[in-house]
């Protein structure tokens, strides 16, 4: 249902999320990010000249300065509550609880879905005689759904649902959710933005929390690379949550409409009976329904009516023959870079029209493939198409994404192999148009650390990337991407949505997705994460409000992300994870503008 081409491994992996926490993180150190664990982030201030956020941890409240934050930290946002964004919200209809546990007696309940008249069983046998639960009770929201839940109530609930009795005891992890959702009005308000969970919630199936957060990072990182490096179109950031929001309200109105068909109604057997049809027959009918679950339908807004059929749209990962060999998409993409790919010999034209831009772009000749059926065709960061020949100037495309051209005094970008202005191969590229990889700042030669890192290879303040992570219930692999050089500022950011349950976090955003970001090797972008009972994160780098010391909730940390040139200026040039709970960082409350916490929503589990 979920195609990939030839020769990659399989559309769908279930890594454990902790897996993947560890890959993001190991990403970090290696771009110069500093990972800070046991702060909290309790104030968020904007002005003119740039953000501040102040976290409080074992060691006082250290503040950090940067020219944008992104607030990824999850459903109960601290950001969002302290930035004052406005949403609009869902309220709750059903209760639904989720825990690792020793289920008894033994073989009582068989891995697989269970649908009763009382509602819905998932059990996952993990191994080591642990059984991951999760339970839909389509009777009605829990009356006290923000309490903790307990293993004799998480029995108790398995037991009616299932219309038997069980024995359960030593808890892992154990999370009450809802189908609470929630969608920001806007995913801007000056320097503080939005993404993943802190932006949008949802009943947690089929793994689309993981996929929108992920696509939000994809979206936000590069435009804020580029935005910090000056090298932006004038709305380019702005375009983040005109192009995001929209595929976020898709995917809270498809997994409402998939709650309504699991309600144990007798009158929806037809209607479930001809969806369960419509899915096995697979062809057109379940193609729909699976692109929409896994995003690969998402369209964004084109920029007129003018435009290309196939701008907005995500360019497919194809083989491509240039001159240098065969290579495919995503390599040509690795540097985080804009690409132009240029399909035959008329598509010259083109290659003189991004001259201007030739330090930002990246062009490559190709020979034309059926899939991508047109002369020239400019494939955005994130993978999008942001313009294709028959859909109005190249160069006002480039204009609106990257302003009039290379800024008077920025040397152009170090080209990637096999490009030059008009697309031709360079002298030493490599046989298949790929880049060679660039040392991570502190990296050598020999693996040893450069001199004037730290002793962990990673790079003293002033040398920044970001990546935010977070835990909550969803598994999913995020692709690292990108990265900045020493002494610039780069970011990966990603998020999980659904992780798989009981997994802590550190490196993409929680109850969102993770992904990546590439700074085109210079700029400067980040995303944050959270979640209820784990870590949050936050990131390096002077003002929104207080956080109100009696408001705050378990919910976490946004992350920042900004050139310092004076790394004494601030705190150092690291990443924070900060944990649930805390103080605000001013001890008298009427130093603190009420706000934040409070907010609904699943925490940690998923379906």
């Amino acid at each position: 249902m979920i195609g990939v081409p030839v020769g990659e491994p399989e559309a769908v992996l279930k890594v454990v999320q902790g897996d993947v926490e560890r890959v993001l993180e190991e990403r970090a150190r290696a771009a110069g990010v500093g990972v800070w664990r046991g702060y909290r982030v309790c104030g968020v201030w904007q002005g003119p000249g740039g953000v501040r956020v102040s976290a409080r941890g074992a060691g006082g409240v250290r503040v950090f300065g940067g020219e944008f934050v992104v607030g990824a930290d999850g459903a109960r946002s601290v950001v969002r509550e302290l930035a004052g964004f406005a949403s609009r919200t869902y309220p709750a209809t059903v209760s639904a609880m989720a825990g690792d546990v020793r289920l008894g007696p033994v073989g009582a309940l068989r891995p697989g879905w269970h649908r009763t008249e009382r509602g819905w069983i998932l059990a996952r046998d993990v191994g080591g005689s642990v059984m991951r639960l999760r339970t839909l009770n389509c009777a009605g929201p829990h009356p006290a759904r923000h309490t903790p839940l307990g293993v004799e109530e998480l029995r108790r609930e398995v037991s009616f649902i299932a219309g038997r009795e069980f024995t359960m005891r030593a808890p892992r992890w154990l999370s009450r959710f809802s189908d609470f959702s929630r969608l920001a009005a806007s995913y801007r308000e000056g320097r503080v933005l939005l993404a993943g969970d802190a932006a949008h919630v949802h009943f947690p199936i089929g793994g689309q929390g993981l996929s929108a957060g992920l696509l939000d990072a994809l979206d936000l990182g590069w435009k804020l690379a580029f935005t910090l490096a000056g090298t932006a179109g004038e709305d380019l950031l702005d375009s983040y949550g005109a192009e995001r929001r929209p595929a976020a309200q898709r995917v809270i109105d498809n997994t409402r409409a998939q709650l309504a068909l699991m309600r144990p109604d007798p009158g929806l057997e037809p209607l479930r009976e001809l969806f369960g049809e419509l899915m096995a027959r697979g062809g057109a009918e379940g193609a729909v329904l699976a692109s929409m679950v896994s995003a690969q339908d998402t369209v964004l807004p084109a920029r007129g009516a003018w435009s290309s059929p196939w701008e907005g749209r995500f360019v497919p990962n194809v083989v491509l023959e240039t001159a240098r060999g065969r290579t495919e998409v995503t390599a040509l993409l690795g540097a985080g870079r804009p690409l132009l790919l240029l399909f035959g010999e008329r598509a010259a034209r083109f290659a003189r029209e991004a001259r201007p831009w030739a330090g930002l772009v990246r062009v490559v000749r190709a020979a034309p493939v059926p899939v991508l059926d047109c002369e020239a065709l400019l494939v955005r960061p994130d993978g999008y198409a942001g313009w294709a020949s028959g859909g109005g100037e190249l160069a006002g495309a480039l204009r609106a994404f990257f302003g009039p051209a290379a800024p008077a005094g920025n040397p152009p970008a170090r080209p990637a192999a096999g490009d030059t202005p008009d697309g031709n191969p360079a002298a030493g590229d490599t046989p298949d148009g790929s880049t060679p990889v660039r040392p991570a700042a502190g990296d050598t030669p020999d693996g040893n650390p450069a001199a004037g890192s730290t002793p962990d290879g990673s790079m003293p303040a002033g040398n920044t990337s970001a990546v935010g992570a977070s835990a909550g219930s969803t598994s999913g692999v995020g692709a690292p991407a990108g990265g900045g050089s020493a002494g610039s500022t780069s970011a990966v950011g990603a998020s999980v949505g659904e992780a798989e349950a009981g997994t802590a976090a550190a490196g993409a955003s929680a109850g969102d997705p993770s992904a990546m970001v590439g700074g085109a090797g210079q700029a400067s972008a980040m995303v944050g994460g959270d979640v209820s009972g784990t870590a949050s994160a936050v990131l390096e780098p002077s003002p929104v409000r207080d956080a109100d010391p009696s408001a705050t909730v378990a919910g976490g940390a946004p992350v920042a992300a900004s050139r310092v040139p004076d790394a004494s200026a601030v705190a150092d040039a690291s990443a924070v994870v900060g944990e649930p709970g805390g103080q605000g960082c001013f001890p008298d409350p009427q130093a603190a503008s009420a706000g934040g916490g409070g907010a609904d929503g699943p925490v940690g589990g998923g379906l």
